[in-house]
């Protein structure tokens, strides 16, 4: 009998204690986890390895020329209808949402974030053809 696939989760997020923190509920929550600290490596990886990556986590603001408005883009290349949870610190517009994103303000407790993949999660697999 084989074990079932753990959802993989891709954290982008700049402040390594929060991304190794989110890393770790959700790995203990039954995800497999990737992690990036900017967009650079994960907007590749989202072009080559979509189908190896079940959700994203980003933050909206991140050092270099990507930022999670176009990670998400990305992600959504792969997956046009599935929700992305968005993290910032900062007030801004949402313009750019997939319908059923979640957005977290900083500071935010990790266990949030495991509670909006569970709930994305089990939502998709409702909705899921059998």
């Amino acid at each position: 009998m084989t074990e079932p696939t753990r959802p993989t989760v891709l954290i982008v997020e700049d402040e390594i204690l929060i991304r190794e923190s989110l890393a770790s509920h959700l790995d203990d929550a039954g995800f497999q986890v990737l992690q990036a600290e900017d967009g650079e490596h994960p907007c590749s990886l989202l072009r080559t390895a979509r189908d190896r990556i079940d959700w994203l986590f980003t933050d909206i603001r991140l050092p270099g020329g990507i930022d999670g408005w176009r990670l998400a883009e990305e992600f959504r290349r792969a997956h046009p209808f599935r929700p992305v949870v968005y993290a910032t610190a900062f007030r801004e517009e949402w313009p750019q949402q997939v319908p059923g994103s979640i957005f977290l303000r900083k500071p935010y407790r990790p266990a949030q974030v495991v509670a909006a993949f569970r709930r994305l999660t089990h939502d998709m697999d409702a909705i899921a053809p059998h």
